[in-house]
């Protein structure tokens, strides 16, 4: 399908197709052939890019403690919390670098004692679930619950009393103040 249009759209030239093997062919030959880089070109090419990685990451000395500061810092800042292993030596081998870097990072987040206290494996286990009974008739179980320490309105109410319906699940607010006595 496709050789007849080209010979439709090529009938209104004259024009002469000669053959030509390939060893004469040398522009065609040439075009066709993927160029294969020289294993120098490569060292060369490698060698620019890591000399110009290089200088953009920072190597950490051991004197001085400063590696623990930017562990601190990475590790307790209020943008990256408490970070896993991974995702921490990830976040900081861009700008800084140090022998046995993975390890010392391994290292500080399992001796972090916050992060073993919260844990899943250092949690109670919870109880099973349970499907809480269907009440029969509305407000007949109610659920309750306090909104507190508001901005006080000129109504001097700063807490809202929310109350559930369980069948329903309408709700009831009600506004109060916190010092309100029964």
């Amino acid at each position: 399908m496709r050789q007849r249009r080209w010979i439709k759209l090529l009938s209104d030239y004259e024009y002469e197709i000669k053959y030509h093997s390939g060893k004469e062919n040398v522009v065609a030959n040439a075009l066709s052939r993927k160029e294969r880089l020289k294993l120098r070109q490569v060292h060369a090419m490698s060698t620019t890019i890591h000399s110009g990685l290089k200088a953009k990451i920072l190597e950490i000395p051991l004197v001085g403690g400063i590696r623990k500061l930017i562990m601190n810092e990475a590790y307790t800042s209020r943008y990256s919390v408490h970070p896993v292993m991974d995702k921490m030596y990830y976040d900081l081998r861009d700008l800084y670098w140090w022998p046995g870097m993975k390890k010392y990072i391994a290292e500080y987040v399992i001796k972090c004692l916050t992060c073993s206290k919260i844990k899943a494996e250092h949690q109670k286990p919870s109880g099973l679930p349970q499907q809480p009974e269907i009440p029969a008739w509305k407000l007949e179980k109610i659920t309750m619950d306090l909104v507190i320490r508001l901005s006080r309105r000129s109504s001097g109410y700063d807490t809202i009393w929310v109350i559930v319906d369980r069948l329903t699940k309408s709700a009831h607010f009600l506004p109060i103040r916190e010092d309100y006595k029964t």
